[in-house]
């Protein structure tokens, strides 16, 4: 039983992105966990803080390595995360003398916090890339009917006649911005998070800030000091990912509002009524409509999970679990449909 319109039977059809919910899965989420465990064991035996051969019995032990599901979803009832059942798992299956090594100095938001990090890699390419084909796509309708004339509307009210191109260009323009705006997130988003029990890396003394470093180049992630209370970079992602699907949304709103009177627009791949069978109804425009309002509506619990308190919070880190992942379903089922919107467009203008 799916709760989620995102992963639901039917509506996923509608709202879901397959690529993007692979991503983001518990396969993908425990394969980064795996070596997130891998790679620290790797770095700090290269520094000396566990012993070579321990770091080899990690690596073999855990290839290969299938969690118990049931077992990770009681603990975490109990726990309140996953981490502690996971690494306790860890260490059965690598097994003595070398269990004590695994996980060694980090804490439980150090392996969510950088797993979810690295599943994010992926999807901000894919999310560019779409983008840049939508970007593509309207460059294709300008070419084809920039020279059209439209009626301007200001205030829901007919203004003067436009091009076809000046409406395309208000569709188009955004899209360059928020690739821009990606590419200056890029740095201080895909970072490792590695702080210990509270942040300050007790168990690795000296050698604290360079494991760090090298774990995070082991990942391929760009290294900072821990952020396990300083949400400030998944807000600005978040914020990113509702500008994205608002800019999308505006372009789904004029696309329906062109479509209700059939005056400037012709589209094709339109909706059946159940009820009225001459209609074909604008669903991709509606729903980039819905999705946009969607993520605007998220992202005030993104800001509500700003609010750690002291060294850590556990229901504020919560609710970033619950809204996040959502944020990013809706912006890459928005992405998509976009482009299959703009591939509908079969004339533009009077």
């Amino acid at each position: 039983m799916a709760v989620s319109a995102f992963d639901h039977p039917f509506l996923s059809g509608l709202l879901g992105d397959d690529e993007t919910a692979q991503l983001l899965g518990s396969g993908a989420e425990i394969a980064a966990m795996l070596s997130f465990e891998i790679a620290l064991a790797k770095v700090e035996a290269q520094h000396g803080l566990i012993p070579a051969e321990a770091a080899a019995a990690i690596r073999d032990g855990l290839n290969g390595f299938r969690p118990d599901m049931a077992s990770l979803k009681a603990a975490t009832a109990r726990d309140g995360v996953v981490v502690p059942e996971f690494v306790r798992q860890l260490r059965a299956a690598v097994g003595e003398p070398h269990a004590k090594h695994v996980h060694f100095g980090a804490t439980s938001q150090d392996v969510i916090d950088t797993a979810k990090i690295c599943n994010l890699v992926p999807i901000l390419v894919n999310f560019d890339d779409r983008l840049a084909k939508i970007d593509a796509l309207f460059a294709g309708l300008d070419s084809r009917f920039g020279k059209n004339p439209l009626m301007a509307y200001t205030r829901m009210q007919p203004a003067i006649p436009i091009a076809a191109s000046d409406r395309i260009e208000s569709w188009r323009a955004p899209l360059g911005r928020h690739r821009a705006r990606l590419a200056a997130l890029r740095p201080s988003l895909l970072v490792v998070q590695f702080g210990g029990a509270a942040g300050t890396l007790e168990k690795l003394g000296d050698n604290a800030a360079i494991i760090r470093k090298a774990l995070a180049e082991e990942l391929g992630l760009g290294d900072a000091p821990q952020w396990h209370s300083q949400r400030d970079r998944i807000a600005e992602f978040a914020g990113w990912l509702s500008l994205v699907t608002g800019s999308l949304g505006k372009f789904g709103q004029d696309v329906a509002l062109m479509a209700q009177t059939g005056s400037g627009i012709a589209l094709g791949g339109g909706g059946a009524s159940s009820a009225m069978p001459h209609k074909q109804n604008p669903v991709a425009a509606e729903i980039l409509v819905t999705l946009a309002r969607y993520n605007a509506v998220q992202l005030s619990g993104i800001h509500q999970a700003l609010v750690h308190e002291l060294e850590r919070s556990g229901s504020a880190w919560t609710l970033e679990w619950l809204v996040l992942t959502n944020m990013v379903m809706a912006t890459a089922a928005a992405t998509r449909i976009a482009v299959e919107l703009v591939g509908h467009i079969e004339h533009l203008g009077q």
